[in-house]
């Protein structure tokens, strides 16, 4: 049995052990995930993707009330959502699956759609976060949401008008709660104000924090020169440069995913985490809130050699290598 999501096959011996048929059958189609001992933990949805549900449930109820839309999310996945949606007006919950440490679970997204002549527009209200300043990728004063999510939204959307043959649709979404959860998040830390962020690489949450460290670890500890890397974007870029090695998603548990790996070890992917957990004064006296704002100026080139040839010294079995979004490399040891 193959993850859908990762690609990871599962062993045998895992699926054998669950007695749940109906919870392994949404590991089968990627909603859920199968742990060693047989235990089946559901993945959640992003508010990208229940943003993309608000909204395309909304164009879609101006011609019919629904309880229920399908969403491609950015994985490659198709997935159900539920929502109550009734003469241009939606809602949809977001799910988090079996991953308790949430804090945006249960927000409701609310998506108001209204007939425009020529034109699909999504306007970002109430309890979406904004950039306070501007950003390697985002202008001061632009709407929280990443490019995964946006893109997400848009498509939905266009699916919705083409499938009621609307010639264009505005669609207004809001987050009641948006701004009271965001206190709750690193948003301000990151200079987004005022609401969420609408995110979603995958389109899926992970339940990593409480239920999957063993497994992983089981992983990393049976691999033979292992990949190592802290999200999504690290696992697509590490499998292209590494095609030959077991590459493992071990998300911020880079120090006991490091004392479990055997052999010689890869560190790649995005800077942000490795370096945190390289140097967590990395940013102190530069003027910058992230490690992305960092490594678009002069100075990240200065900083971060220094300290990947100081993490040598410790760790001589560990390479670092940093890339960026594009997959380009950006950094590594020497």
């Amino acid at each position: 049995m193959r993850d859908p999501v990762t690609g990871f096959v599962y062993p045998a011996i895992w699926a054998e052990r669950c007695t749940d048929p109906v919870r392994l059958r949404l590991v089968e189609q990627g909603l859920a995930i199968l742990t060693s001992s047989g235990t089946v933990i559901r993945r959640g949805f992003t508010t990208g993707t229940t943003a993309a549900a608000a909204c395309k449930a909304a164009i879609l109820s101006l011609k019919t009330d629904l309880l229920s839309v399908p969403i491609t999310i950015p994985c490659g996945l198709t997935v159900l959502l539920t929502v109550t949606a009734h003469a241009g007006t939606a809602t949809c919950t977001k799910f988090s699956g079996d991953y308790p440490e949430d804090v945006t679970a249960g927000l409701c997204f609310v998506a108001e759609a209204s007939l425009e002549m020529k034109k699909v527009e999504l306007i970002p209200g109430e309890g979406i976060g904004h950039f306070v300043r501007s950003t390697p990728r985002y202008p001061k004063g632009t709407p929280a949401i990443s490019t995964s999510a946006l893109d997400c939204i848009q498509r939905s959307m266009d699916e919705a008008i083409h499938e009621i043959n609307l010639p264009g649709v505005s669609v207004r979404l809001t987050v009641p709660a948006g701004e009271r959860v965001a206190a709750m998040t690193l948003n301000s830390r990151v200079g987004v104000e005022n609401g969420i962020s609408i995110l979603g690489t995958t389109g899926l949450v992970e339940p990593w924090d409480d239920h999957l460290e063993e497994a992983v670890m089981e992983r990393v500890a049976a691999a033979h020169n292992p990949v190592l890397t802290t999200g999504r974007v690290g696992l697509r870029y590490a499998r292209m440069l590494f095609p030959e090695r077991d590459v493992i998603l071990v998300g911020g548990k880079i120090e006991k995913a490091l004392r479990a790996a055997q052999g010689d070890v890869v560190l790649c992917g995005l800077p942000a985490l490795v370096l945190r957990y390289i140097s967590p004064g990395l940013l102190d006296g530069t003027g910058c809130l992230t490690v992305e704002e960092l490594a678009a100026t002069p100075d990240f080139s200065r900083i971060v050699p220094p300290l990947l040839a100081g993490f040598k010294k410790t760790y001589p079995h560990v390479c670092v290598v940093l890339v960026n979004r594009n997959g380009a490399i950006i950094a590594e040891s020497p």
